[in-house]
């Protein structure tokens, strides 16, 4: 069942020419721009939120500890009665995915940050929360978070396809009708697609990542 290594180019060229190809990729680049934008600008908040401030933190806890086991997959339901099988309904599971493995970045990065460097920010002036904020916790705890926002890029993506199962247009969706029919030579093409975009997006997270950090050098 595993196509040839000739197949698959042949493969890739008849999606192309049908213009399916590009209209998958383009799809599903959308939901992964929009899912992946809304999970890591919301888990960067409450997770800088958390780590700074003890009162949200034990406000918050008991429903991370509630939510946090339960995987994007069991979210699915609930996407389609809430969003219906549309855009709003993948960029959901997608965001659910990602903001878990930010948050904990976020959390983790800001409790981590050195008093010592808080109460010197203080002495020197610095006594307004959003000043600590700005000047001494987020690049302090900047590494930590980038680490989880590389990681939540993969995830992302991983998500895509699953948020993309249930009938909304992109790869995911293309990958499983291609499977029902046994058309192993184009689940082979989108797989290998995926892996090519994903090498692209973490290549310039990279590059990215070591602009931001140029200081610690």
């Amino acid at each position: 069942m595993l196509p040839g290594p000739s197949a698959v180019p042949v493969a890739f060229l008849k999606e192309l020419r049908a213009g399916v190809w590009p209209a998958a990729v383009a799809s599903s680049l959308g939901h992964y721009a929009l899912g992946l934008a809304v999970g890591a600008v919301l888990g960067v908040a409450l997770g800088v939120a958390c780590g700074l401030l003890p009162v949200v933190d034990a406000l918050t806890s008991g429903v991370v500890r509630l939510l946090r086991p339960i995987p994007g997959l069991a979210w699915v339901p609930f996407a389609i009665i809430w969003f219906g099988v549309d855009l709003r309904a993948a960029v959901f599971i997608i965001a659910t995915g990602v903001f878990w493995i930010v948050f904990f970045a976020a959390h983790g990065a800001v409790r981590g940050v050195d008093r010592d460097l808080i109460e010197v920010a203080q002495a020197f002036g610095y006594r307004s929360a959003w000043a600590r904020l700005g000047k001494i916790v987020l690049p302090a705890a900047s590494p930590g978070i980038l680490v989880g926002l590389r990681t939540a890029l993969g995830q992302a993506w991983m998500a895509v396809v699953a948020a993309e199962l249930f009938g909304v247009p992109g790869l995911g969706q293309r990958m499983m009708q291609a499977s029902s029919l046994l058309a192993t030579d184009v689940v082979v093409v989108y797989m290998l697609t995926m892996a090519a975009l994903y090498g692209l997006f973490d290549s310039g997270f990279v590059a990215l990542q070591g602009w931001m950090l140029r200081w610690r050098g």
